[in-house]
């Protein structure tokens, strides 16, 4: 604001300051409008005039005026005036709004500045007002009328009650406060047991409108207090008659007054009203009244006008009508059944209470017996209860029963229960549908024999065994086809319904359904199971679901199941199955499953049951332990086989002698002439010359190589170098011998001169080799050696 107002110029701020003082625009631009309230959505035309003289700081320049309607710009046509006015001219074709400031403005500098303005406003007519009525209270005889408004105007209204009478000008009796729709004559301006003209009259801008004119005598319109109920009673000779007095409001004893009576039992669902009593009488009478049944009774009257209000109705008193003994007969259902030894029979007796118009006031019990009452004599009682039911033994053949109820006043006439044998084919057909949330419709088709009633039995199906012995209704139209359960019927619950045709000599057989009078989804889910798992199955079991929980019929399950890589499946179950076996699944892999059951009105998830399934299944497990097994049994009984074999010792690990600890070893000098290994040349071989072949023979009944060791010898420390002479002067070296022997076998001890065994001899007869134990390094040399074969041949020369 600081930086705008320093760039503004002194000239410039002194000329707004001009014109917007008082002074400056004090007659400036006058601004006139047709009307300055108008119907909503008619036209609007407007002028606005400037004094060129009146406005400081205009005298010199053109004069452009414009319009604003609020802050939206509307268009204008300008034109110069008489005396030097400059005119502008507008006309609004529509003006939609309920309320507007006009504004006439002028621009001065490229600014536009606010010099007139005039503010319209636009609505309807008032509406007529609807539905007078007035009141007179005796109180202080004030009367209080009241009506409807009509429809908003959108403009300020003033509304009056008007009231003239016979000979008088109309007055304003009163005026509502606050936007009310009623208000009070006071009893100075009326003129009571005189006809008065009274309405509503509303005003504003653009009319008046006015209500029905209401022409009545004030005193028609009063409303009086309530009578006061004096005594009730029956009268004797007609006990369904009752008779009645009252006192009227006091103030109302010269006036002519209508009265009317209203009663209920608290059993009846609504009130019965007797109109048409005189109220001066003071009494009344009333038939047709239940016996021992307990009443409330009420009145309110009015004068006798069509005009007049009825009072408030009078506090109200009860009375309880004379009982009378019970009429009609009772609805009875029986069971009977062979008590086994003794020949007696057991019977389950229920009936219904008698209907309130044939118990004649409160039942105290009820009897039950095997012969009918006769004329000073009473039969024996089987069974007398409060109840509705009763089981008792009576003997074999009884066929009927007698059943009656009494309360205080008497007894009611015995009813006859002929108990016939139920035989015959249950009906084709029976089947039940909602009434409403607490009753069940049930239809069945009917048999092609005549049925003289029907009995319709139905029971709550819970987890724990119950009996409702009231459960049941007896249909005396033989030709209906339907039936209207209301008694006990709850949403959510399964009922088995059963349906008994009474024929005229037996019971047919029942016919039994279940229904639901409505049905929302499984309160819960069941819970999943895992009964047994392989790398690709896994079969889950559950709990069937209490039938309180299931709240409907279970119409499927649904299993859903799913990986971590999100790969998901589902599969629908039977209602009927409790188990399911999913397959194709991953080896090795984490599963989540969990179960939806369901009913016709929705579904219902249980929790969810982590699973992972095996690497192998039960038949690879099995396998390899028995492959394994198998195995490491061969193993041992190899073993067992190598060790208690020698010749398969020998075959696979061979004893090799060491050539280090024979007794070759043991003659050949320690120190021979190194002569150069010289390679034969590309000849043919010769035969060798032997100069000598000593055999000697074995000690007679000596076994080879059982000779007792004899003490070890010494190693010689230098390879001794065994050579063959392969040419004439030409020594070749065939071998050398190290001390320390083979590795890995053990060293024998060294022995004397004795003879060499050829343990792995072939058994071709040949003897052992004797070999002495110095012999000069000229002797011949062992020609071919086998380590680990079947023989030793030694091949020597002389020098």
């Amino acid at each position: 604001m600081a930086r705008r107002r320093a760039g503004t110029p002194p000239l410039l701020q002194l000329s707004l300051l001009l014109l917007l003082c008082p002074g400056g625009t004090l007659g400036c631009a006058l601004v006139a409008v047709g009307s300055p309230v108008v119907t909503l959505g008619s036209a609007v035309t407007a002028t606005c005039t400037i004094q060129r003289e009146l406005c400081q700081g205009l005298e010199q320049g053109k004069v452009r005026i414009s319009w604003m309607l609020d802050n939206k710009p509307v268009a204008g046509s300008q034109h110069q005036g008489p005396g030097g006015t400059e005119v502008s001219e507008l006309t609004l074709p529509q003006f939609n709004r309920t309320q507007a400031r006009l504004w006439c403005c002028v621009e001065w500098n490229g600014t536009k500045q606010r010099v007139g303005m005039t503010e319209i406003r636009a609505g309807y007519p008032p509406a007529k007002p609807l539905n007078l009525s007035c009141v007179l209270n005796l109180g202080d005889y004030g009367l209080t009328c009241q009506w409807e408004q009509g429809a908003n105007s959108h403009l300020p209204t003033s509304v009056a009650l008007k009231c003239a009478g016979s000979r008088a000008q109309a007055v304003t009796g009163c005026t509502p406060r606050g936007g009310h729709s009623h208000c009070t004559v006071p009893r100075p301006l009326l003129q009571l047991y005189r006809e008065m003209e009274i309405w509503v009259s509303v005003t504003n801008a653009l009319g008046t409108a006015e209500s029905e004119h209401l022409c009545i005598d004030p005193m028609d319109v009063a409303k009086l207090d309530p009578p006061t109920l004096k005594n009730i009673q029956s009268i004797p000779f007609q006990t369904d008659c009752v008779a009645l007095a009252w006192e009227v409001a006091r103030g109302t004893e010269h006036m002519e007054l209508q009265c009317e009576l209203r009663y209920r039992a608290p059993e009846d669902p609504a009130w019965s009203l007797v109109t048409g009593i005189v109220g001066r009488a003071g009494t009344a009478q009333r038939c047709g009244f239940l016996f021992g049944t307990r009443y409330h009774f009420q009145l309110r009257c009015r004068r006798s006008s069509a005009l007049a209000f009825w009072s408030e109705w009078s506090p109200g008193r009860n009375y309880t009508t004379h009982e009378k003994a019970p009429s009609g007969k009772l609805d009875a259902w029986w069971g009977a059944r062979p008590a086994g030894a003794g020949g007696r029979l057991e019977v389950q007796l229920r009936w219904k209470a008698p209907r309130r118009h044939e118990a004649n006031g409160q039942v105290l019990g009820y009897r039950v017996t095997l012969s009918p009452r006769r004329r000073g004599r009473d039969p024996p009682t089987v069974c007398n209860t409060t109840h509705t039911e009763c089981n008792f033994s009576a003997p074999t053949g009884t066929r009927r029963v007698y059943l009656s109820a009494y309360n205080a006043a008497g007894e009611s006439a015995a009813t006859e229960v002929v108990l016939l044998e139920r035989k015959g084919e249950p009906l084709a057909g029976l089947w039940a549908e909602p009434g409403d949330i607490s009753s069940l419709r049930v239809h069945w088709e009917a048999p092609p024999a005549p049925v003289a009633a029907y009995v319709l039995e139905w029971q709550r199906v819970t987890s724990e065994p119950g009996h409702c012995s009231a459960c049941w209704q007896l249909e005396r139209d033989g030709a209906a086809t339907a039936a209207l359960i209301q008694y006990g019927i709850e949403p959510f619950q399964r009922y088995n319904i059963s349906l008994y045709p009474l024929y005229k000599d037996a019971v047919g057989m029942p016919v039994h359904t279940a229904a639901y009078s409505q049905q929302r989804a499984p309160s819960y889910a069941p819970k999943l199971h895992l009964r047994s798992i392989s790398k690709s199955e896994a079969e889950l079991c559950w709990e069937p679901l209490p039938v309180e929980v299931q709240n409907g019929f279970i119409t499927n399950y649904t299993i859903f199941w799913a990986n971590s890589m999100a790969d998901m499946a589902s599969a629908t179950v039977n209602p009927s199955l409790s188990s399911f076996v999913i397959r194709g699944l991953r080896p090795s892999t984490l599963y989540k499953v969990h179960i939806m059951a369901s009913t016709a009105a929705g579904g219902t998830n249980g929790t969810s049951l982590t699973l992972v399934t095996t690497v192998l299944d039960d038949t690879e497990i099995q396998f390899l332990f028995l492959t394994l097994g198998l195995a490491f049994l061969l193993l041992i009984l190899l073993l067992i086989c190598f060790q208690k074999n020698e010749r398969v010792k020998e075959q696979l690990w061979p004893s090799v002698p060491d050539p280090a600890n024979s007794s070759l070893g043991k003659w050949v000098p320690a120190v021979l002439p190194q002569e150069p290994l010289l390679v034969p040349a590309a000849r043919e071989p010769g035969p060798a010359a032997i100069s000598t072949v000593t055999v000697l023979e074995g000690a007679p009944g000596k076994p080879p190589g059982k000779e007792p060791p004899g003490p070890p010898a010494a190693l010689s420390a230098l390879p001794r170098p065994y050579v063959r002479q392969d040419g004439p002067g030409e020594p070749v070296q065939y071998a050398r011998v190290g001390g320390a022997g083979y590795r890995g076998q053990r060293l024998l001890p060294e022995p004397g001169p004795r003879f060499y065994e050829n343990l792995r001899g072939r058994g071709d007869g040949a003897g052992d080799w004797w070999v002495p134990e110095e012999t000069p390094a000229s002797f011949p040399l062992l020609q071919g050696l086998r380590l680990g074969g079947a023989e030793e041949l030694h091949e020597c020369r002389a020098d």
